[in-house]
């Protein structure tokens, strides 16, 4: 059982806003598979974009982006191949993402970064 993180799901709702404010169509959301989990799913013109959004309040316990290890990236593979077969029709091309989203003390975005391709698929 997955417990709700107030800190993840502000940076995600943050993600998905800067995400719509450069034109990508948000298609879905907290996308599960039993070995894991896509964050946001969008179209970004003719490619399918599976987006992993890491959120922190400081550098205290590392960067963000510092939290996508191999094995998170090979999570994120396996499941955004799953999606796929599950969605036939969806473009053919992929890409996987990362969002960096830094909130200040008072839960306002400081800084969002994003990464595209994290994983060469």
């Amino acid at each position: 059982m997955k417990i709700s993180n107030p800190t993840a799901k502000l940076g995600e709702e943050l993600a998905v806003q800067f995400l719509r404010k450069r034109g990508y169509k948000i298609i879905d959301r907290n996308f599960r598979k039993g070995y894991g989990e896509i964050d946001i799913i969008a179209l970004q013109g003719r490619t399918l974009v599976f987006v992993e959004v890491k959120t922190r309040t400081s550098y205290q316990f590392g960067a963000p982006f510092e939290q996508i290890t191999p094995f998170k990236l090979h999570s994120l593979v396996k499941t955004a191949q799953f999606y796929k077969v599950l969605n036939p029709k969806l473009p053919q091309s992929l890409r996987i993402d990362a969002i960096s989203v830094l909130l200040d003390y008072s839960g306002d975005a400081s800084n969002i970064e994003h990464v595209e391709n994290i994983s060469g698929f």
